[in-house]
C-alpha cells in the first residue's frame, strides 16, 4: 500500500485532534480521511445525504485552524429552473476531544420542501501507523446503539457520536449492515426558511498510553498585522495553525510545545518543536520555556544503540508505542542537530526575555548538552559533529533532511556514512558560543573551554568544507565517511548564515550562491540545486521547497547583512501562499516561478506543519530587522529597504521581556516602536534619512 495523499484534503486541527475530509466536507472511509486523536482514528466516515443524494459542492472555507464550512446545493429540491434554491450548509468545529457539526438545510425556494436528511457514520479505531501505510482496516461494529447516540469502544476507551436538536421529529438511528449506523430526519422546510441539527463526536479514554500529550496553549497574545493583504492573510492563518498544534507535557501541563505537523507528526519532535519555538520568539517566550523543559525532562542519560540515546542528548521523536512508525522505537534519539538547537533556543529565549529563574533551572541540562557536543557528537574523533546509525534499523540520515537519498553528490551518488553535515557544524559552533555566554552569565565554569572548542571547529570547517561549482564557491553539503566533501549546492547553506561560523567574506559568497536561480526558484529556496543529477522538483529533499528551510535562510541572510537575497526568498513564499489558501504546507514542488511554472503540491505533505507556519513570523522579524538582547537592555528595530513592498506595515501583539511590543513602519521604512519593556530601543533611520 502507498502512503495516502493529503494535498486535496481540508484539515482542521485542535491539538491533539485533527479532522481530514474532502473539499465537499464528506469524510469517507479509506485513505487518511477521518478524525484522528492521539494517533488513533476515532472516526472513519461521516457522510451526509438528502433523499439519498449527496450535496453538489460549491465551496468551502477555513476560519482559523479548527473551524471549516462547506456548502453544497441540493439540485433535486426547490424551484424549477437553472438556479439552485436549496443548499446544505455544514459547519465543522474541532475540539481537543472530538468534533461538533451543524447541518443547516436552507430553502430559498418559493415553496416548502420535504426531504429526508441522513448522516452515515463509521469507525475503525486504527492506529496511525496503519493509517499512514495506506491500509484499509476493518470497520468496527458499535458496542451500543441508542436513539440519540452510538458508542464504539476498545481497550483505550469509548467514542460516542450523539445527535441533538432538529426542529422536526427525529426518526432515530438504525444500523445499516453491522458497522454503519445512520441517523435520519424527515423534515419540512418552509419557503425562505432553514432547518438545522447538531451532532457531536467525543472520545474518552480509560487510561492513556505512555507518551500521550494533551492540549496546550502557547501563551501568546493575539497578533494583528496591517500590511499587504497576502502577507496579512498568511500571518493570520499561520498563527491560528500554530495555536492549533500546541500540546502540553503530561508531566507538567503548563509546559506547552508545538506538535511537528498534521496528521503524521502530531507529537513531540526535538528538531521540529525547537525550530518552531525559535522562529516564533517575537511572540513571547512561554512556548520556548515549555519546549525546553519538556525536552530536558527526556534528555538522554545513558548509551543505548537501539534508541541512539547518549548522555546529554536531546531526543528526535516520541510516539505512543502502538503508533510508532516503521522500526523506530517509541522514544528515539537519532538526530545530530536537536541537541545544539536546544542550546541555541535557550540562549535566544534568554535574549528575548526568558526570566533568569527559568534559565537557572535549565543550566544542568545545558551542561549535559554541551558535554554531548564535545564527546558523543563526534562519532569517529575527527573533530566534526556527525552521525551513523549503529542499530542498522534507525534513520540513515539524522539531520533535518532525513530521507535516505538526501545526501547526494552532484552526480547523484548517495554519500556513505558517517555523515558530517555542514549545518550541524554551524549549529554546534553557535551552540558552543551561546553555551559559553550562558555559563559565564550565570556563574558557571566552562565558558572558556567551549569558546576554544568552537574556534577550533570553525577553523576545521574553513579548511575542510569549502568547494566550488560553475556558479560559485560555498561549503559542501557534508563530508562522507571517507571525509570527501559532498560538493552539492543545497539549501543547507542558508542554515550557516547568522550562526557565526562564517566570516563576512564567506557569508557574502554563500549569499551570492543562494541567489542564483538554480536554488532561489522564485517560490522559495530549493533543497537542492537544479544543476545536480539527482534534482527533482518533487524530490522530498532533492529539489522541493520547505518553507521553514527558506525562513531560516531569510533570517540568516538578514542577520548577515544580505537583505536583498532575504527579501527575494520572503517574496517567493508569499507568492506561493495563495495556492495553499495561505496555509503553507510542510513542503511543495520546487518549480520555477521565473518561467511561469505553476505552484505544485507535494501530495503527502503535512498541512499545517508547525515550522512552516512559524516561517511567517520569521519573515516579519527579518522585514522589521527585529533583534532583542534583554540581558544587555537593548531592542533593535531596523526595517530593511529591501522589504519596501511590505511597507507601510504595523504589527501588534509581539512581546519582548514579558511586555507587549508594537512596531509601526511607514512607507519610507521609518519605524515607531511602542513598548513598556525596560529596554533601550535602537531604531536607525532608513536609508536616505539623517
Amino acid at each position: 500500500m502507498a502512503q495516502p495523499f493529503l494535498h486535496e484534503l481540508v484539515s482542521c486541527v485542535c491539538a491533539p485532534s485533527v479532522a481530514l475530509s474532502g473539499p465537499d466536507g464528506q469524510i469517507r472511509a479509506g485513505g487518511v480521511q477521518g478524525v484522528i486523536r492521539h494517533d488513533r482514528r476515532i472516526l472513519s466516515e461521516l457522510v451526509v445525504d438528502v433523499d439519498g443524494h449527496e450535496p453538489a459542492p460549491v465551496g468551502h472555507s477555513l476560519a482559523g485552524a479548527g473551524l471549516a464550512r462547506f456548502t453544497g446545493v441540493i439540485r433535486h429540491l426547490g424551484d424549477d429552473g437553472a438556479d439552485p434554491t436549496v443548499r446544505l450548509e455544514r459547519q465543522r468545529r474541532l475540539r481537543p476531544d472530538g468534533i461538533d457539526e451543524v447541518l443547516t438545510l436552507a430553502n430559498n425556494a418559493r415553496v416548502p420542501v420535504d426531504a429526508t436528511v441522513r448522516v452515515t457514520a463509521a469507525v475503525d479505531l486504527a492506529p496511525m501507523n496503519v493509517v499512514r501505510r495506506g491500509d484499509t482496516p476493518a470497520l468496527r461494529s458499535p458496542s451500543e446503539v441508542r436513539d440519540d447516540a452510538v458508542v464504539w469502544s476498545d481497550s483505550m476507551g469509548e467514542v460516542t457520536l450523539r445527535a441533538e436538536g432538529g426542529e422536526t421529529a427525529h426518526a432515530g438511528v438504525a444500523p445499516v449492515g453491522d458497522v454503519r449506523p445512520v441517523w435520519s430526519w424527515r423534515v419540512t422546510v418552509p419557503a425562505r426558511s432553514t432547518w438545522s441539527v447538531t451532532y457531536s463526536l467525543t472520545a474518552t479514554e480509560d487510561a492513556l498510553p505512555a507518551n500521550t500529550f494533551g492540549p496546550g496553549t502557547p501563551g501568546w497574545e493575539p497578533l494583528s498585522v496591517s500590511g499587504p493583504a497576502a502577507l496579512t492573510r498568511l500571518v493570520d492563518q499561520s498563527v491560528a495553525d500554530l495555536a492549533g498544534l500546541a500540546l502540553a507535557d503530561p508531566e507538567a501541563p503548563g509546559d506547552a510545545f508545538l506538535a511537528a505537523g498534521s496528521p503524521w507528526f502530531f507529537t513531540l519532535f526535538g528538531r521540529d518543536s525547537l525550530w518552531a519555538a525559535r522562529l516564533t520568539l517575537p511572540l513571547g517566550t512561554d512556548l520556548a520555556r515549555g519546549t525546553l523543559r519538556t525536552l530536558a525532562r527526556r534528555q538522554g542519560t545513558r548509551h543505548d544503540v537501539e534508541t541512539a540515546e547518549a548522555p546529554g542528548k536531546i531526543l528526535h521523536e516520541v510516539r505512543m508505542e502502538q503508533a510508532s512508525v516503521g522500526s523506530l522505537p517509541p522514544v528515539y534519539f537519532g538526530t545530530v542537530d536537536a541537541t545544539p538547537l536546544w542550546i541555541c533556543l535557550l540562549h535566544d529565549a534568554w535574549r528575548w526575555g526568558l526570566d533568569d529563574g527559568a534559565v537557572t533551572d535549565l543550566l544542568d541540562p545545558l551542561e549535559a548538552a554541551l558535554g554531548w557536543l564535545r564527546t558523543d557528537a563526534d562519532a569517529d574523533g575527527d573533530g566534526f559533529c556527525e552521525y551513523v546509525d549503529e542499530s542498522g534499523h534507525g534513520l540513515a540520515n539524522q539531520g533535518w533532511k532525513d530521507s535516505g537519498d538526501s545526501i547526494q553528490f552532484p552526480d547523484g551518488t548517495i554519500a556513505e556514512p558517517s555523515i558530517a553535515l555542514c549545518e550541524a557544524q554551524a549549529y554546534a559552533y553557535e551552540a558552543a558560543i551561546a553555551g559559553a555566554h550562558l555559563l559565564e552569565a550565570f556563574g558557571r565554569p566552562g565558558g572558556d573551554r567551549m569558546r576554544e572548542w568552537a574556534a577550533a571547529l570553525r577553523e576545521r570547517f574553513r579548511t575542510t568544507f569549502w568547494v566550488s561549482d560553475p556558479r560559485g564557491t560555498f561549503p559542501a553539503l557534508a563530508l562522507d565517511g571517507a571525509k570527501r566533501p559532498v560538493a552539492t549546492a543545497t539549501s543547507n547553506l542558508g542554515h550557516l548564515l547568522g550562526t557565526g561560523i562564517l566570516d563576512a567574506g564567506e557569508a557574502a559568497s554563500v549569499a551570492a550562491r543562494m541567489r542564483t536561480d538554480d536554488l532561489d526558484c522564485g517560490y522559495g529556496l530549493r533543497t537542492m540545486t537544479a544543476d545536480a543529477a539527482g534534482f527533482n522538483p518533487l524530490g522530498y529533499h532533492a529539489g522541493t521547497v520547505w518553507p521553514h528551510d527558506t525562513a531560516i535562510a531569510i533570517l540568516g541572510l538578514a542577520r548577515d547583512g544580505h537583505a536583498r537575497a532575504s527579501a527575494s526568498l520572503a517574496a517567493g513564499l508569499v507568492r506561493a501562499a495563495p495556492d495553499f489558501a495561505y496555509r503553507l504546507p510542510e513542503l511543495f514542488a520546487g518549480t520555477n516561478a521565473r518561467r511561469e511554472e505553476p505552484v505544485l503540491a507535494y501530495p503527502a505533505a503535512c498541512r499545517p506543519q508547525a515550522w512552516s507556519a512559524a516561517a511567517a513570523i520569521a519573515m516579519l522579524q527579518a522585514a522589521l530587522g527585529l533583534e532583542a538582547d534583554v540581558p544587555r537592555g537593548v531592542l533593535r528595530v531596523a526595517p530593511s529597504a529591501e522589504f519596501a513592498d511590505w511597507f507601510p506595515l504595523r504589527v501588534e501583539g509581539l512581546r519582548v521581556a514579558g511586555h507587549a511590543l508594537t512596531v509601526d513602519v511607514d512607507a519610507t521604512g521609518a519605524a515607531r516602536v511602542e513598548t513598556r519593556a525596560p529596554l533601550t530601543v535602537e531604531t536607525p533611520p532608513p536609508p536616505g534619512r539623517e
